[in-house]
């Protein structure tokens, strides 16, 4: 790296982050839809947006003024008192979703799984259950966050080595397993069953057909709760604001985060009828929560994200992508599959290139577009919703670039 200021920071960035993250040796600076530029110069096509958290781009002109207009009134006022922006947005968001009643607002995507897990317990505990009939169903693959009940919810090893005790109360099962997850309830144990409907970090996996409506089903037969993660899928990622949508079913509480703040941290609980009154004042709490910045940039991202024109934009790029990449597979083979739903797509290296999606990473890099992986066999991209026609084309032919070298420095090794 050429530029001293630059190397500067990586030194800065060694020397006093806790050694947690391993990222590439960029300096990003600032962006511009779906494009970012590092402090030398170079810009990158952005096929990650932040782990699909960048879901209007970078310096959505409507966000910027959403922000910049709070920044000039309130930045924090805590749940002790009432600020606009978040009970605007509270009373947006349950407009948005017919399933809804009320909302908790808080800072992260864990929190809101955090919150939900509480809420199930407390729940359960208010249906005169037992410790031991308070089980959580949980699904091999999935990601609920890092904090220590959402990591236990976690069910991939990985994430909790080193951090036992675990919190009890959770049972793993096969994602998409519908023999696997009746049984599961057959212990007469379960308050709920908690998953994405399409998992992230697991690989990209959505959810296989019916699978939603089974978990519902069971959920109702042997009065449970339905809770969906969608972190990461939700937000218009899918092509729908909600990605549950797609199956036709109807949740008892739902998480959110991510795209919800366009890049701005935030996190939501959504919660239905069945749950809206149980917790009661001091039940749970947040200081940071409802912060009225974030909310009122949420407002914005909402309003946008549900808008017609950005969800016809996923279905048309995301059409456009995949293509890109079977093109692309046809030439290289690199791919045993492409996956995914909407702008959510997963390309799943073929048995020979196994374990090397971090390697495509690092030469994407180099080629100018930013990517990511889910595990270390897939290829994850989740950029912008509002990426363009042109931006998606420049993306695909870097991409094209990047797969060339891997394969010749594959034909070397």
């Amino acid at each position: 790296m050429s530029d001293p200021q630059a190397t500067d920071l990586l030194g800065l960035g060694k020397r006093y982050w806790l050694s947690v993250y391993r990222p590439r040796d960029v300096v990003l600076d600032h962006g511009k839809g779906a494009r970012v530029w590092d402090t030398e110069g170079r810009d990158y096509v952005d096929f990650g947006a932040g782990i699909a958290v960048n879901a209007l781009g970078h310096q959505d002109p409507d966000m910027v003024a959403a922000l910049v207009d709070q920044a000039h009134k309130l930045w924090h006022a805590s749940n002790v008192f009432y600020s606009e922006p978040p009970l605007r947005l509270a009373e947006e968001i349950v407009n948005a979703a017919p399933f809804a009643e009320r909302v908790f607002l808080c800072n992260s995507g864990t929190e809101a799984n955090e919150a939900a897990i509480k809420l199930v317990r407390k729940w359960a505990t208010a249906q005169g259950r037992t410790p031991d009939k308070r089980v959580i169903v949980t699904f091999r693959g999935s990601f609920h966050g890092r904090t220590l009940a959402a990591v236990t919810a976690t069910a991939q090893p990985k994430y909790q080595e080193g951090y036992e005790p675990l919190p009890g109360g959770f049972r793993y099962v096969e994602f998409n397993d519908v023999a696997a997850l009746e049984e599961a309830f057959s212990h007469g144990d379960v308050a709920a069953v908690m998953l994405e409907p399409v998992q992230g970090e697991g690989g990209v996996m959505p959810a296989a057909a019916g699978f939603l409506a089974k978990v519902r089903e069971l959920c109702d037969a042997n009065d449970a709760l339905m809770v969906l993660d969608e972190i990461q899928c939700g937000m218009g990622r899918t092509g729908t604001l909600f990605a549950h949508t797609h199956d036709g079913v109807t949740p008892d509480i739902v998480t959110l985060a991510k795209a919800l703040g366009g890049g701005f941290p935030i996190g939501a609980m959504l919660v239905g009828p069945k749950v809206s009154e149980v917790m009661q004042f001091g039940a749970h709490g947040t200081t940071f929560g409802g912060n009225p910045m974030a909310a009122a940039v949420a407002r914005v991202a909402l309003r946008k994200l549900a808008s017609p024109e950005v969800l016809l934009n996923v279905e048309r790029q995301a059409n456009d992508l995949r293509t890109g990449l079977a093109k692309l597979n046809t030439e290289y083979h690199l791919f045993s599959e492409v996956r995914g739903r909407g702008l959510m797509i997963g390309a799943v290296l073929d048995t020979a290139y196994k374990g090397r999606a971090g390697e495509i990473l690092d030469i994407a890099a180099a080629h100018g577009l930013l990517v990511l992986q889910a595990g270390p066999d897939v290829l994850r991209f989740v950029p912008p919703l509002t990426i363009t026609d042109e931006e998606v084309a420049e993306g695909l032919s870097r991409l094209d670039a990047s797969l060339a070298e891997f394969v010749r420095l594959s034909a070397v090794a």
